[in-house]
């Protein structure tokens, strides 16, 4: 009896602030005040399919690939501008779990990013990419611009213009 009363407690809760809680990653890594979470793509899944009145602009790249790492500062100086107007920035790295300790934590803390940062560790990218986007090859950078009205793609590098042009015009589709 107390966990349904638990359940329904929760599921109510949910229903007034129209939500579900951000899942629990399934690892959190911490070196030198630097900590990152990963998730496998059922968990991930959550960050890419948010219902409200904010834009999500999520970058899959990773530390090994240079033109990711080239238009790394591109989404930093993104998500400093658009702090305040309902845009959120969030960089899911592909890099290898094995490498998260000495190479990702390291990079992430001399480049200073300031967006959030999370991990997909799962390597079942077969089933996971085309849930992504049924256009996607697998290569990166890649990017996810989207919100409740809107869902775009983009499977290249962009420079600082053409990545604000296309968040402004996921932000003002009706």
């Amino acid at each position: 009896m107390k966990k349904l009363l638990t359940a329904l407690v929760l599921f109510y809760g949910l229903l007034a602030t129209g939500q579900a809680k951000a899942p629990a990653p399934i690892k959190i890594y911490t070196k030198e005040g630097v900590s990152i979470k990963a998730y496998d793509y059922e968990k991930l899944a959550y960050f890419l399919n948010q219902k409200n009145d904010t834009t999500y602009v999520v970058n899959f790249w990773a530390t090994w690939c240079v033109p990711c790492v080239k238009e790394l500062p591109h989404f930093e100086k993104l998500n400093q501008q658009y702090k305040g107007k309902k845009v959120k920035v969030l960089l899911v790295s592909l890099d290898m779990a094995k490498m998260v300790e000495s190479k990702l934590l390291p990079f992430i803390k001399k480049k200073n990013l300031k967006s959030d940062v999370v991990l997909l560790r799962d390597p079942d990218s077969n089933n996971w990419i085309p849930k992504i986007d049924k256009s996607w090859s697998g290569t990166i950078p890649a990017t996810l611009i989207y919100n409740k009205k809107v869902r775009k793609f983009y499977e290249k590098s962009f420079e600082y213009a053409e990545l604000e042009k296309a968040v402004n015009e996921v932000m003002n589709a009706k």
